[in-house]
């Protein structure tokens, strides 16, 4: 049997291999991995060895084999050995471990290195603190949960690439140094030592060459894309993220659904989930009437319902205000089988809706027949009870109320919704709804800028019967977008795009883009499209979101091996740091601070 360093650091076997049918037939191996734990019981020493593909018990018998008995005696966890054995069944078999009913009995092992600075243990169930566990992250990678979910993402860029490859789309990369082309987030610059004062910007997203890719003749591609956005973090958001891109030439929004569910099933077929298609559709003004957004979450109901007929004239100045403004509504929600709720729950409740926006919530509830309510007073139970059954309560059943502005009454409704069923578990466990909500507007007005924006980018073509309104009234507008949302996230979006110069022109001109500024930005995709730009559009599907759902975590950190913070950092290398002066003496750069210190 193998015994020497050299012979043990060549593995025969992995640990999560191994069945009863090696030991039936007592084959001798080799293991190489991690002492994930050590257990000292008398006479005899335990380890639990681990290895990528799982985990197995070894023993050492001092009656049997006294020199590796005496070598187990120094492990500690996380010592990277080579073990040689024998496979044989356990004494005491545990089943609910895969491989719980064998053991390896050990006959000679080796150290390849010590572990003297654990500042995490990976055995331990207590979580560590998320800023050890990303400082030191080489080690917190190798607890199983973090193996498994890195794995997970792995099988479902597997299970994508498949289906795409299925479709006869091609592979291709675009540049990760391009122009910056401030319409959407805050780009992450890149200053250019040989063009002194100029800058690339990392890309937002690879939209314009993927358009210059159906341009081109492609006609369909796709690339696991590196994205990046300066933007404020959430569990969420990356400074860096993956997208899967697709772009197809000669498409409808329908053959976009085709390719795309598919697929999404087949990312699902790799975590064992069946899912049904085809998916649900939903229009955007349905979704935010319905739910009081655009990426609904339709595991439950709850849904907002308008009560204007039922508050309208009351004398009560918390309704008539919104309902004498064009603009304003009273709607409102039901909390089925919360018609007991506690004055403290209510009070919670309001605190949730202020904190979305509203300046309060009125409360209707009825249990055994009895009415209460915040505005009981005012309305009198039997207003109270019509505005109850008009958003579909009766008894034993609460209705939260925000009367205000159209938009912020679904904003409010919206959240709550979200909150409130979260919090009394009205959420079925296991369950996978997907939607695509289509028909968005094309435009959205800032107010603040005084101008309109793309609700999605400036190259989403508007519905092909509605182009005569850019001119007159672009915020009647409808585009040709469409998102994914699963389970109230949205983890995709795309859109069929402008292949047209001429209407180009005028979306830019709709958004306030002159000529000037469209030919500096956007000059080279303008050429382009005056060259034989066939009809074309596409998806990116946020794939860091998709893993993060499948794999059972609430923040897409779990599934990125090397993450940043809520700060954009990385603890563990320590970045963004400072460079050398040289550095920027030679990119002829200097930093604010620099400059003071210089009295500049």
């Amino acid at each position: 049997m193998a015994g020497t360093e050299q012979e043990l650091l060549i593995r025969t076997a992995g640990c999560g291999e191994l069945t009863e049918k090696d030991a039936s037939e007592g084959r001798e191996v080799v293991l190489t991995g991690w002492v994930h734990r050590r257990r000292d019981l008398g006479q005899l020493i335990f380890i639990e060895m681990r290895d990528a593909t799982g985990r197995l018990q070894v023993v050492f018998d001092p009656s049997l084999h006294p020199d590796a008995h005496a070598a187990a005696e120094s492990l500690r966890a996380e010592y990277v050995i080579g073990v040689a054995g024998t496979v044989v069944m356990r004494e005491a078999p545990n089943p609910d471990h895969p491989t719980g009913m064998i053991e390896l009995r050990g006959q000679s092992v080796t150290v390849h290195n010590r572990a003297d600075n654990l500042p995490i243990q990976v055995a331990d169930q207590q979580e560590a603190n998320e800023e050890q566990r990303l400082k030191h992250r080489y080690i917190d990678l190798r607890r199983p949960r973090l193996q498994h979910a890195l794995r997970t993402r792995h099988r479902l860029a597997t299970a994508a690439r498949e289906v795409l490859d299925e479709h006869r789309f091609v592979e291709i990369e675009t540049p990760m140094l391009t122009r910056s082309t401030p319409e959407g987030a805050r780009d992450y610059l890149v200053p250019s030592r040989v063009h002194p004062g100029k800058f690339y910007a990392l890309p937002q997203s690879p939209q314009l060459f993927k358009q210059l890719l159906m341009i081109a003749g492609f006609e369909r591609y796709y690339q696991f894309a590196r994205c990046f956005r300066d933007e404020d973090l959430r569990a969420d958001r990356q400074p860096e993220f993956t997208q899967i891109d697709i772009e197809m030439s000669f498409v409808t929004p329908q053959q976009i659904y085709d390719l795309i569910e598919p697929l999404i099933v087949r990312m699902f077929e790799a975590i064992d989930v069946q899912i049904a298609r085809p998916f649900p559709r939903m229009a955007h003004a349905e979704a935010v009437d319905r739910f009081g957004i655009d990426r609904p979450d339709t595991r439950f109901g709850m849904e907002l319902r308008d009560v204007g007929a039922a508050a309208e004239s009351t004398g009560f100045r918390v309704f008539d205000e919104p309902l004498a403004d064009p603009g304003g509504a009273v709607r409102g929600i039901v909390v089925d089988g919360a018609g007991g709720a506690s004055r403290k729950q209510l009070d919670t409740w309001n605190g949730w809706a202020r904190e979305a926006g509203a300046r309060g919530l009125l409360w209707i509830k009825s249990a055994g027949g009895k009415i209460g309510s915040s505005a009981l007073k005012v309305l009198g139970e039997e207003r109270c009870r019509d505005i109850l059954r008009a958003l579909g309560g009766g008894d034993g059943d609460a209705a939260l109320i925000v009367a205000a502005d159209r938009s912020l009454c679904n904003q409010v409704l919206g959240q709550l919704r979200v909150r409130i069923a979260r919090e009394r578990d009205r959420i079925p466990e296991g369950a996978w709804n997907l939607l695509w909500v289509e028909q968005f507007p094309l435009f959205e007005h800032d107010d603040e800028a005084g101008r309109y924006v793309a609700i999605h980018h400036p190259f989403t073509a508007p519905n092909w019967d509605e182009v005569s309104r850019l001119e007159t009234s672009p915020g009647d507008v409808r585009s040709q977008a469409y998102d994914l949302v699963l389970n109230g996230t949205e983890i995709g979006g795309g859109s069929i795009r402008i292949h047209r110069r001429d209407v180009q022109d005028r979306v830019f001109e709709a958004l306030g883009i002159g000529a000037e500024e469209a030919e500096e930005k956007f000059g080279f995709l303008l050429r382009a499209l005056d060259s034989g730009a066939p009809p074309h559009g596409g998806i990116a599907l946020g794939f860091d979101r998709i893993c993060a759902m499948l794999a059972g975590t609430d923040s897409i950190r779990e599934v990125i091996a090397f993450p940043k913070t809520t700060s954009a950092s990385c603890l563990m290398t320590e970045s963004p740091a400072e460079v050398d002066a040289q550095q920027l003496t030679e990119l002829g750069l200097k930093t604010l601070e620099s400059r003071g210190k210089k009295g500049d």
